[in-house]
């Protein structure tokens, strides 16, 4: 990918900082591409689009499909969506297989994406070199 048309500086800050990653292998910004998550808002169903979709290599065999949010103000609806992500969706689409491997990541402060990024990616890689290598 190489160009990306961004809603805010703050997504062009973190495709700025996807690109500079030796471990992304390619990433999205999941426009019109039919990734929602629906989630709850009290009693109000509503649908979650994240922001993009990026592709890890954390030492696994398949690359790992990293959830990427990038949320300047957070609100309450925010919160939700996040808690459904780590709560409900990451793990329920693990445990059913046949879809890759995903995780997310929520990136609250332009002047930490960039460090904040590299921690995550690089908590990925630790984490499977931890459960492989003994």
């Amino acid at each position: 990918m190489n160009w990306v048309v961004c809603d805010s500086d703050w997504e062009a800050e973190f495709c700025r900082v996807a690109e500079a990653r030796p471990r992304v292998r390619a990433y999205v910004k999941n426009q019109n591409l039919g990734l929602e998550v629906p989630y709850l808002m009290g009693s109000t169903q509503r649908k979650y689009l994240p922001d993009f979709v990026v592709q890890v290599d954390d030492g696994q065999e398949d690359l790992l499909n990293l959830i990427v949010e990038i949320k300047g103000y957070r609100g309450e609806d925010a919160k939700d969506k996040a808690n459904t992500m780590r709560t409900y969706w990451v793990p329920g689409v693990n445990n059913l297989g046949g879809y890759g491997r995903w995780a997310f990541a929520e990136f609250k402060e332009i002047y930490e994406i960039e460090t904040d990024f590299a921690q995550v990616v690089e908590a990925q890689f630790k984490a499977v070199m931890d459960t492989h290598v003994k």
